[in-house]
């Protein structure tokens, strides 16, 4: 919504005019729950008095704060309901970004999918991995939790064992005590829309008996921290590491005494790893992980491997429409890097996204009814069982699609010895979801969605 410019409203059919100051003020903090900080501090010039109305933290920044995030947390309960709506909104303002799928980078050791939604009052990462019970289910288990003590400080912390009994202390952060619970508190630092580390927080302990935030009260400033609220850093986030070191290192190097400064530097730093309990880990945003009208096969899906075991398939668009498809992890549990991805686990690919659409031809209806359906052991009832190309789910439409690695993977070119065996097709159902095989086989994989509507679909109870 545009800025508030001119605060006179004029009702020619009365013949009067009637200012914005005339409104209850109920319907005042309605109307400015739709601005931005910037726009508010800029309609807050306008007038004295609505200096005081957009100060009033228990009033305009409750609104701003239920409006945007009330219908997906418990704004009154985070912090204990002991800080500053202000503050509160800054804080989840950054977060809010993060609320999604991410992958890890390098080489992950752990499930490298990890899921963040809202919590009552706090917000928690789930790492994500398919189960083994047959079924098309997931499991999620908790890894990152991040809420705000009563004082405002950012309290985030790894929890490498995923138990979900921590949420209902964790809710409360008065009663919470880490240390028992052996959770790493960590410093999430976000760059950007689509990259955050996550790194030990090595200070966390001195840093929080030495916390000095105000608790909530009515006159919050307006000005710089209204405007910066959109886009300054997170709360408690931990600048570059690498930058940090390169101008420790240069300042040792011209400062008088450097060689010894630099070595009691270096001991430092040593001392210091020596205590970490956690290495940084990077994590990737996965931005299209949903299908759209125009990219209906974009995004995470989930359905059998080579070893009938199930896992997690991404599928992407590029700029000029071409379609590719990979695995997040292979089916042994060894999960890898995007970059393994590319190299061991191609799974399809096209330039040419155009569907065929139906009637088909009798060619394209023997190439789907001759064909047996992967899906878990305990999907459906129908499993392994030759389908009819109508009914309930019927295939709305087919698409051509490539594995041949002549072109997608230099390396392996020339290893395809038969160009039509190298061709398949998607068969796209009326429910959304849709099937891929090749020409050299004589199956269906079933993909389903991973998620639907920002909420993970099928999810199973995580076993320590």
């Amino acid at each position: 919504m545009s800025t508030v410019k001119d605060t006179s409203l004029t009702i020619d059919e009365l013949g009067c005019s009637v200012s914005f100051a005339d409104f209850p003020e109920d319907v005042q903090l309605c109307v400015l729950s739709f601005l931005t900080p910037p726009e508010i501090a800029s309609f807050a010039c306008t007038s004295k008095r609505f200096v005081s109305l957009c100060k009033n933290d228990g009033k305009l920044w409750f609104s701003l704060c239920d409006r945007r995030w009330g219908s997906k947390t418990q704004i009154k309960k985070w912090g204990n309901g002991k800080i500053t709506y202000r503050i509160l909104y800054q804080t989840l303002s950054d977060w809010e970004n993060l609320i999604g799928f991410w992958r890890q980078g390098g080489i992950a050791t752990s499930p490298p999918l990890i899921f963040f939604e809202w919590g009552p009052s706090f917000m928690t990462g789930f790492r994500v991995s398919p189960a083994k019970d047959g079924t098309y289910g997931v499991v999620k288990a908790p890894f990152l939790w991040m809420s705000l003590s009563p004082e405002g400080q950012v309290l985030n912390f790894l929890d490498r064992e995923g138990r979900t009994e921590i949420s209902e202390d964790f809710a409360n952060s008065e009663r919470f005590k880490f240390a028992e619970s052996d959770l790493v508190p960590v410093n999430l630092s976000l760059m950007g829309k689509t990259h955050f580390v996550v790194e030990e927080d090595m200070s966390f302990g001195a840093r929080r008996s030495s916390s000095s935030v105000s608790g909530r009260g009515d006159d919050g400033g307006v000005g710089e921290d209204l405007i910066g609220a959109e886009t300054s850093g997170s709360p408690g986030t931990s600048p570059d590491q690498l930058v940090v070191e390169i101008y420790q290192y240069f300042a040792n190097r011209t400062s008088p005494g450097g060689d010894r400064a630099s070595r009691r530097q270096r001991r430092r730093e040593k001392e210091k790893q020596a205590r970490r309990k956690l290495e940084p880990q990077h994590f990737v945003k996965i931005v299209d992980c949903s299908p759209t009208p125009t990219r209906p096969l974009q995004g995470l899906w989930k359905g059998i491997y080579d070893d009938m075991t199930l896992g997690f398939y991404l599928v992407a668009y590029d700029d000029i429409g071409g379609i590719s498809c990979q695995k997040v992890c292979d089916s042994s549990g060894n999960f890898c890097s995007f970059a393994h991805v590319i190299r061991k686990h191609p799974v399809f690919w096209t330039m040419n996204p155009t569907f065929i659409e139906s009637p088909f031809s009798p060619e394209e209806e023997n190439l789907y009814t001759s064909r047996i359906h992967l899906q878990p052991t305990a999907a459906a009832d129908h499993i392994h069982q030759h389908l009819p190309l109508t009914g309930n789910k019927g295939v709305s439409r087919v698409l051509c699609i490539n594995f041949s690695h002549d072109l997608a993977i230099p390396y392996l070119a020339g290893t395809t010895t038969n160009p039509l065996h190298a061709q398949g097709r998607i068969w796209q159902y009326w429910d959304g979801t849709f099937g891929f095989g090749f020409l050299q086989d004589s199956f269906i994989r079933d993909l389903t969605h991973v998620a639907k509507n920002g909420c993970l679909l099928d999810t199973a109870e995580h076993l320590l």
